[in-house]
């Protein structure tokens, strides 16, 4: 049978995602990989007694149904062999006497869950469980702190630490947009020690991260920075050059905002002009869309990844990067105003000044904002570590009865995805190998490989050092 045929037959569960397995009388080995990537990512259900070859799928049955649903509790609640507590959900089947058990593992709070050893963490990308980087499974790690991270307080830091002109222009903002705020009043100390900057004495990350000298910041974040490129090309495959633009440093994050949202708001055809405070008339909310998504991009990044918070204008759509993942799964969040900054200090200090709401992650403003632009749409695209928001500037349209040039169209986006990827994922981990490549983006690794060499020739990535203990370079020109 197919798969839709199979979802017809077992139509009770939520088939967001599933892995089938053939099942006798023990569980398979690999099962407790699926176990992990299911934790790990948005939860899923395995099918035991149900076999799978290319698109078909045989239900085989299970001999001893009630000895595998038991192997399963006692492996899953024993704690023995994973480093959490799972609690799975066991369904059973009976089609024509033959027995299937249905084993649906919720996503859990506790990431990275693992079996015997960190090592064997393992994530679900597409409808494959592959293992997990390092960068990954830190970034997990940190997730288990998700909200107090930057609330920690700096080691051997104080007042001095704090860029002065950065204070007294956040202070003026607030006066002017914020007035009745009874912070207003404070004196410079008592006042930065009230909205969560200072504790006794010392400089929270999240006050140093969005008010700090950079040298300091430096310090803790030694790259810290948020990146923003202009690309002229829809893609990095179509463009003549790297970039025609990058973003300068800045001192901390407040300084960052201005910038980048400055910047990305001159790329909008618009009819009006914005303030120099960067709020644009209600009337054009969709210039609100693209300032919830700076504010968004910069209140949720985890700072401590190895990977930046990145801005990217193209010709057709400007793309927000957020290192560090959704605390929920997206289709939760975008159900539901679940307030869960990831750095409570930082998404504070933004509310104050009237540049974030108290509730969810924006995403209404987000999607309805954007909608009165009228001319593309909103993507969202959530990763195990990251988060992306694509604004697309155009609507793209094919000829009806153009089929050839349709199927073409649709390669030529297939490669450039390909590539994409590709350098993303380079850019994310420079030690990435060719096969976790190929696993990544579910190609073969000659395929990978393939595409790699293309990129060398055309100077866009460089190898350094050898295949095994180097690593990857993308080329800025």
């Amino acid at each position: 049978m197919t798969k839709d045929q199979l979802v017809n037959r077992i139509n009770d569960l939520e088939w967001e995602d599933f892995e089938v397995k053939q099942a006798k009388s023990d569980l398979p080995k690999n099962i407790w990989e699926t176990v992990s990537a299911f934790s790990n990512t948005n939860g899923g259900w395995i099918l035991l007694g149900v076999k799978q070859v290319g698109k078909i799928f045989t239900i085989t049955g299970i001999d001893n149904l009630e000895k595998l649903e038991q192997d399963i509790n006692n492996t899953l609640s024993g704690q023995q062999k994973f480093n959490s507590l799972i609690r799975p959900t066991l369904e059973r089947y009976d089609f024509d006497g033959l027995k299937v058990l249905g084993c649906y593992i919720p996503l859990s709070n506790r990431k990275p869950i693992y079996f015997n050893s960190p090592e064997n963490t393992f994530i679900r990308v597409g409808s494959a469980d592959i293992r997990a980087t390092k960068a990954e499974v830190d970034g997990m790690f940190r997730d288990q702190t998700f909200g107090t991270k930057t609330s920690e307080i700096v080691p051997n830091s104080s007042i001095d630490d704090l860029n002065q002109n950065s204070v007294e222009r956040y202070r003026d903002y607030m006066a002017r947009f914020n007035k009745s705020l009874s912070y207003n009043k404070l004196l410079t100390a008592e006042f930065l020690t009230k909205i969560g900057i200072i504790v006794n004495e010392n400089l929270t990350y999240g006050g140093l991260l969005f008010l700090g000298k950079q040298e300091k910041i430096s310090q803790h974040f030694p790259d810290f920075r948020v990146d923003l490129f202009e690309i002229p090309g829809t893609s990095y495959t179509d463009a003549s050059v790297r970039y025609t633009y990058r973003l300068a440093e800045q001192e901390n994050i407040w300084e960052y905002y201005f910038s980048v949202f400055e910047r990305v708001n001159q790329k909008i055809d618009k009819p009006f002009t914005l303030t120099k405070e960067g709020f644009a008339s209600e009337e054009y909310p969709y210039i609100e869309s693209l300032r919830e998504a700076t504010v968004n991009m910069l209140m949720h990044a985890d700072y401590f990844s190895p990977a930046k918070p990145r801005v990217r204008i193209f010709t057709n759509h400007i793309e927000f990067f957020n290192p560090g993942g959704l605390p929920k799964p997206l289709k939760e969040l975008l159900k539901t105003d679940i307030s869960l900054p990831r750095n409570q200090i930082i998404a504070k200090l933004f509310r104050l000044v009237k540049l974030a709401e108290n509730a969810g992650f924006g995403f209404d403003k987000i999607i309805n904002g954007w909608k009165t632009f009228g001319k593309g749409s909103v993507e969202f695209e959530p990763g195990t570590d990251y988060t992306i928001v694509k604004f697309y500037l155009t609507s793209e349209t094919t000829e009806k009865g153009d089929s050839e040039k349709t199927r073409e169209k649709t390669r030529e986006k297939t490669r450039e995805k390909t590539r994409e990827k590709i350098i993303r994922a380079i850019i994310e981990n420079k030690f990435i190998t060719t096969s976790e490549l190929a696993h990544l983006i579910g190609i073969t690794e000659k395929g990978v490989e393939y595409q790699i060499q293309k990129l060398k020739s055309e100077e866009v990535i460089k190898r350094i050092g050898p295949d095994k203990g180097g690593h990857w370079e993308v080329i800025e020109s």
